[in-house]
């Protein structure tokens, strides 16, 4: 299982839309590294999503439920479809993940701009000591 993180914006679409909606396709992704992480995704892969706009914090969790596929609207982008696993109990806020001091490699920290990444092991294990409500979910 990999581990992938996709950035949103609440005001578009939130991780309460995808809870209330259950599954989604996610589209829209321009940047050529971005879509690449998509292109690396798998079923059973988990994402953490992201509110990228106001809060700026890791929110929730979904799993890819579908194989990438192309998207229609854009030759060079794909499409994934996710399925809502959970929200946070609180968000996870990039201050407190630069506060750490852990994640200087971590694409989040360094490309801000990047809205969809791999998400480096450690971060999992860390996030997991933050949020403890993730270790039922058997991350890794």
């Amino acid at each position: 299982m990999n581990f992938f993180l996709a950035k949103t914006e609440a005001a578009a679409y939130s991780i309460d839309d995808l809870a209330r909606e259950g599954q989604t396709a996610w589209s829209g992704v321009r940047n050529p590294q971005a879509v690449r992480a998509l292109n690396q995704m798998r079923p059973g892969d988990l994402v953490l999503i992201y509110h990228s706009t106001g809060e700026s914090s890791v929110v929730g969790v979904a799993k890819v439920v579908s194989e990438p596929r192309p998207d229609p609207d854009d030759a060079k982008s794909a499409i994934v479809d996710f399925a809502f696993v959970s929200r946070l109990s609180e968000p996870v806020t990039l201050h407190a993940i630069k506060q750490s001091g852990l994640f200087a490699d971590f694409a989040l920290v360094r490309q801000s701009r990047l809205s969809t990444m791999p998400v480096p092991d450690n971060f999992v294990d860390w996030l997991k000591e933050q949020r403890p409500e993730l270790k039922k979910l058997k991350l890794k």
